[in-house]
């Protein structure tokens, strides 16, 4: 890790005004929320902002550590590119870029005098990017996890950290919630599975998740079916309940990410892919199966619950498993795992050849394990001490 600073930190202990810039997918946008979090704890009286792209807001949804969340289309118009400069023209004490691309660190220089950021490894041309920040971090997609890489700009600044993943929240979520389910879910054991990430190559298979399902009923779990709203991803999940009549609950595009997080906070288990909903349900605290297959998951697994260390929760592969606090890293099998591409192919429309062939078997095992954990977590803000498995297993 190679840090530059070029000014005392004390020109940050007076912020009045902040703009921090995250315009990547939604999952990105919730691991910036330890940063966010950071930010507010030191300086309670500031005003934060949020620029993000159009649509990721809702992870961010009654998180009381941001004032106002600016939204810009992923491709602005340049009608739309007035309209923002507008608003956040020289209006902050201070701007954060946690991407490396061209245009998070244009718009910090729009914003505020003083800047701090990411930018691309040494070998890269981008020297500018330097020039702008006080403080500046050169980008590690290897070997520091996303959520210590945000983090560590903050310890450049001097700040105090604090490592809590904060879950969107509504006042709406437990009538809405409740509401879907014939009973009171208060006394109903059930398992959240999310089995639809965006990219195809993150996919595991229907056999596979309707055999889950199958062993789920016989130990007497409700299925609870959570996704998105987009017509693909509506139908694949309808395609996995369709011969489950009973013990099944689809709520794939009924339910926002703070609805979401009501429900994985009472959950007993979830099971889910690399997506942006198996990040919130490590947050949540319930015990949760993170099933990875290309993804390095010392870049990108889920942060668990409680972990409060720089080092990544997670090694790049076990055969086996991974447990962390109430996170089970499970990888799909092969020498090539994880080889940070799209698939097989490189694309995003590739199968990935660990996940086709990973037998629910191991999924069941090690949901089996997880419960029988003295280390998993039931409930938010529930701090249990720090494990790590030790043996590879």
């Amino acid at each position: 890790m190679t840090l530059s600073i070029n000014s005392e930190k004390s020109v940050f202990k007076s912020v009045g005004s902040i703009l921090l810039i995250s315009t990547r997918q939604i999952g990105d946008l919730l691991l910036t929320t330890p940063l966010i979090h950071t930010l507010r704890q030191n300086y309670p009286t500031a005003k934060i902002d949020i620029l993000l792209f159009e649509g990721r807001q809702g992870v961010l949804e009654g998180n009381s550590d941001v004032n106002e969340l600016i939204q810009v289309n992923e491709k602005p118009s340049f009608k739309q590119y007035i309209l923002l400069v507008r608003h956040i023209f020289k209006k902050y004490d201070l701007a954060i870029a946690t991407q490396t691309g061209d245009r998070p660190h244009l718009f910090a220089l729009l914003a505020a005098k003083k800047r701090i950021g990411l930018i691309p490894d040494k070998k890269s041309h981008q020297w500018w990017k330097k020039l702008l920040c006080r403080i500046w971090q050169i980008i590690d997609d290897s070997e520091t996890h996303t959520v210590t890489q945000n983090l560590l700009l903050a310890k450049s600044m001097g700040l105090t950290l604090h490592y809590n993943v904060i879950l969107p929240e509504s006042t709406h979520s437990k009538s809405h919630i409740t509401s879907t389910f014939d009973s009171d879910i208060s006394n109903l054991p059930y398992v959240v599975i999310h089995p639809y990430p965006l990219l195809h190559y993150k996919r595991w298979n229907i056999t596979g998740w309707r055999s889950l399902i199958n062993h789920l009923h016989s130990i007497g779990l409700h299925v609870v079916i959570s996704g998105g709203n987009n017509e693909t991803e509506l139908a694949y999940c309808k395609e996995i309940a369709q011969p489950f009549s009973t013990m099944i609950t689809n709520l794939a595009g009924q339910a926002s990410f703070a609805e979401a997080s009501f429900l994985l906070q009472r959950a007993t288990a979830y099971i889910g892919m690399d997506t942006a909903m198996t990040h919130l349900a490590a947050a949540s605290g319930t015990s949760t199966i993170a099933i990875f297959g290309p993804t390095n998951p010392v870049k990108w697994a889920p942060w668990p619950f409680g972990y409060k260390q720089e080092k990544s929760p997670w090694r790049r592969y076990s055969s086996h498993y991974q447990l962390v606090n109430n996170v089970m890293l499970l990888q799909g099998q092969g020498d090539c795992v994880p080889c940070h591409k799209a698939g097989c192919d490189n694309h995003t429309k590739s199968h990935s050849l660990c996940l086709d062939e990973l037998p629910v078997t191991r999924v069941i095992e090690a949901l089996t394990v997880l419960l029988k954990s003295p280390q998993k977590i039931s409930g938010y803000r529930k701090l249990i001490p720090i494990l790590h498995s030790s043996s590879g297993n």
